[in-house]
């Protein structure tokens, strides 16, 4: 494609991303279907340029009025990715003048917010937990994530894995604490891979499959994933379980649960058994109680761990969206842990970074829930022989009760899980 054409490509993704109406990503790949005569490297190209514009969009505003044309095309231009040459060969003189002088801004002499590109309801927060770490989890989030694997157990081994990759071309490490992971440098196709295809892998954070450890379904249980959207730690859950036991995958939408589907098929799960619910109050939820071994809650939140991948979150989260999600999650994991069974396990998780969708819920829990002793997610990652599993936790008086991993410290998304058992 033209440089001029792909700028203003760019320029019209980046204004209809702005609009915060959807998702970054369902906008991207609505105009992608939009517009299928765009090559992989247009796609790239477009796709990291408005993630590029989300992640650093107060920096951006900020050098933009400087500038002349529509607003949505400065921003492309500060936000393109590709070689300099190319985007400037798009330019007039003017806006290479202008470039230019955006580009020798130094990052010492801005203001700290056009620094740390986070809305200021956001920033104390995060400041009062890490307090040196601030800015080293800023850099993170600037940086992007990285691709991890889940390796299913129950039909392949990680070391084969590995190597099929590589042999694809495509170089996977070994992630530090999962068993189960491979970590993958690029965004490389998979969707077509045969170990892929044969249901030999999963794309997952490592994270999320640290949470599924601190389940530890065993063969045989009734396990349910309480709000298990597509399905990821589900289909973990189930290969601990080697597609043993009764496995329920509960969702109030039946949308989510339909993508599980497919990835069930390639899984060679037989145990799993999703069903679509109104409430956490459901009769089917009621039906459950006291019998199920291990109940994973892993609550709708604001997600703003996942600010690596998915940058539109600071943007389209509130505080008071924050205060109504932690009502919300209240409810649901004292409605879930009614299904849990004496001597059985209980797990509540998010990928949130906040202590109000966090430690918060899961104090109040057990403050009101004498008969729930908790475990320390620390000593539970470290039996299942988990590598340095202290440094994944935080909390208590050992600091290791609740598991707390984070982007610039873990290299996975900002995740927190607490673990109890019934007596």
């Amino acid at each position: 494609m033209h440089p001029k054409a792909l700028l203003d490509a760019c320029s019209e993704l980046v204004r209809l991303t702005l609009k915060f109406d959807h998702p970054a990503d369902a906008i991207v790949s609505r105009f992608f279907r939009d517009n299928r005569g765009l090559g992989p490297r247009e796609r790239a190209t477009l796709a990291e340029t408005v993630y590029t514009v989300l992640r650093k969009k107060q920096l951006f505003d900020h050098l933009a009025p400087s500038g002349s044309g529509p607003k949505e095309r400065r921003l492309a231009i500060l936000g393109f990715y590709g070689p300099g040459d190319f985007l400037r060969s798009a330019l007039s003189d003017q806006e290479k003048r202008w470039l230019d002088q955006c580009e020798a801004v130094k990052p010492e002499d801005l203001m700290e917010r056009h620094r740390h590109n986070l809305p200021e309801w956001l920033v104390q927060p995060l400041k009062d937990q890490l307090g040196d770490g601030f800015w080293p989890l800023v850099d993170s989030l600037n940086l992007g994530a990285g691709l991890d694997l889940r390796v299913n157990a129950m039909k392949a081994k990680r070391a084969d894995v590995q190597k099929e990759l590589q042999q694809a071309g495509i170089k996977a490490v070994p992630t530090p604490f999962s068993p189960w992971g491979l970590r993958i440098a690029g965004k490389p196709a998979l969707n077509k891979n045969e170990a892929f295809l044969r249901g030999d892998f999963e794309v997952q954070d490592e994270g999320s499959q640290l949470l599924a450890m601190l389940v530890d379904a065993k063969r045989g249980e009734m396990v349910v994933d309480f709000c298990a959207g597509a399905g990821g730690k589900t289909l973990a859950l189930g290969a601990a379980m080697r597609s043993t036991g009764r496995l329920y995958a509960f969702d109030t939408s039946a949308h989510r649960l339909d993508a599980l589907k497919p990835r069930m098929a390639r899984s060679g799960l037989s145990n799993v058994h999703p069903a679509a619910i109104a409430h956490e109050r459901d009769d089917r939820v009621k039906r459950l109680s006291g019998k199920l071994d291990r109940v994973l809650v892993d609550a709708p939140c604001t997600g703003l761990g996942t600010l690596r991948r998915n940058p539109d979150l600071k943007w389209r989260q509130t505080l008071a969206g924050v205060e109504e999600m932690a009502v919300k999650q209240a409810a649901i994991l004292q409605s879930a842990a009614r299904m849990v069974k004496s001597g059985g396990r209980l797990v509540y998780a998010t990928c949130s970074v906040l202590p109000q969708e966090n430690e918060a819920i899961a104090d109040a829990f057990s403050a009101a829930n004498p008969d729930f002793v908790p475990l320390s997610a620390g000593e539970v990652l470290a039996n299942l022989k988990v590598d340095n599993a202290p440094s994944l936790c935080s909390g208590g008086e050992d600091g290791q009760l609740y598991l707390r991993l984070w982007p610039h410290l873990h290299q996975t998304d900002g995740f927190f899980a607490a673990v109890w058992q019934k007596k």
